[in-house]
């Protein structure tokens, strides 16, 4: 039996309405948020029984919108966009609450990567904040793939259910955008940190070009302060030029230009995106970049993360994830990729049923020899053990494990 998607049902100060309908008509819907925040201080998602409770927020410009109530994600319907795994299933859980802090009005992210510096100040290369705070390890700031992989998670991008449209680029920037609406970085207004690439159409290709241009005008000297930002899209083309490389983009002609330097480190840093056989199987490539502006009005990118995802833009740390997703997507199985942010070291499954309950692992072994891979694998079993959870294994040395969803 496969899944299908239901529409949101939300409760608010006693009228039942779609998710989609709040979305829609936010200015209309505002004085149901108001009555239900003086009423009851919440609102209620009826994708279970009993109901479960939604956070009102507001943001500074009197836009409401809706988010999940702390600690209660992993009891939302896996078709409810308000599901999230459980504690241990992000790399979310290592941070604190300074990197990642959700307010009435909002989320606000400490990045570590300064976006505005003052000029009348003495130049300091060190200025990245302490990233742990505690023995256990806890960040006090969100890195590049930390905040790539916050955002994804949030907009459910590394979310999957069967659905009757392919997600394109064009859903993940009205996810992302939504979810940006109430996030500042740095103490910066979404428009000022981050622009997000938007899809091309010959009908809003001035409107895009325009946009651009005001975006890249923010950048550098502004009286006494140099401003940075972050550019989001994906990447469709490198190659080289006389300086380094040239990022050329999807859905954008202005490139992104960078030192070789940069694009040597990024490459090992993420090999699996910006390697060579990262475009194998369908595979596509996702970029965050810290960007400036040169004297002559280029977008010159001075650090990157990049993550490899599916056609469909579900994340996967390998080319044989990239084959895995895709075959549970061909089963029609609903799962969720977990996301470790900026944490190398937090054991995660590579990706989790929820089709199923209780929920299931999927593991793809990909890696043959290593030590410390092997190590690492043997963990991650006996872990799986002491939980009694059921386990999908693929050796990709060996043909594709049986994926589809038992019979009910």
């Amino acid at each position: 039996m496969t899944s299908t998607t239901v529409p949101a049902r939300i409760q608010l100060a006693g009228r039942t309405v779609q998710l989609a309908w709040l979305r829609e008509h936010s200015t209309q819907a505002a004085p149901l948020f108001t009555r239900a925040r003086s009423e009851t201080g919440h609102a209620w998602c009826l994708c279970r029984s009993p109901a479960l409770r939604l956070v009102i927020r507001c943001t500074r410009a009197g836009r409401y919108h809706l988010a999940g109530w702390p600690g209660e994600g992993e009891h939302h319907h896996p078709h409810c966009p308000f599901h999230k795994l459980g504690p241990g299933l992000s790399g979310r859980d290592r941070y604190s609450t300074q990197a990642i802090r959700e307010m009435d009005d909002g989320v606000l992210i400490r990045l570590n990567t300064p976006l505005t510096s003052n000029l009348t100040q003495p130049t300091t290369h060190n200025t990245t904040p302490q990233e742990t705070d505690d023995e256990a390890g806890t960040r006090r700031s969100v890195g590049l793939l930390g905040l790539l992989h916050w955002l994804w998670e949030q907009a459910r991008l590394n979310t999957w259910h069967p659905q009757t449209e392919p997600l394109t680029w064009r859903t993940c920037h009205t996810r992302l955008r939504r979810q940006l609406r109430e996030t500042t970085i740095n103490g910066l207004h979404t428009d000022d940190a981050i622009y997000v690439i938007p899809p091309f159409t010959p009908t809003t290709a001035d409107a895009n070009t325009a946009a651009l241009n005001t975006f890249r005008q923010r950048l550098g000297t502004h009286g006494r302060t140099e401003r940075r930002a972050l550019v989001l899209g994906q990447i469709r083309e490198v190659t080289p030029t006389p300086y380094g490389v040239a990022y050329r983009m999807a859905h954008q002609r202005t490139p992104l230009y960078a030192r070789t330097a940069l694009h040597t480190r990024a490459t090992r840093s993420y090999r699996h995106a910006l390697g060579k056989t990262a475009t194998g199987h369908g595979a596509t490539r996702i970029a965050l970049f810290v960007v400036e502006r040169s004297p002559n009005g280029h977008l010159i990118a001075t650090d990157l993360a990049a993550m490899l995802t599916t056609r469909t833009f579900i994340p996967a740390d390998s080319s044989h994830e990239v084959v895995m997703a895709d075959a549970l997507a061909a089963h029609h199985r609903t799962f969720v990729k977990p996301l470790r942010y900026d944490t190398a070291d937090t054991v995660l499954p590579d990706f989790v049923l929820t089709d199923v309950t209780p929920t299931a692992y999927v593991e793809v072994y990909g890696i043959h020899g290593q030590d410390a891979y092997e190590r690492r694998k043997i963990e991650k079993q006996a872990l799986y053990q002491r939980r009694g959870a059921q386990l999908i294994e693929w050796d990709v040395s060996q043909p594709l494990p049986h994926l589809a969803l038992p019979s009910r």
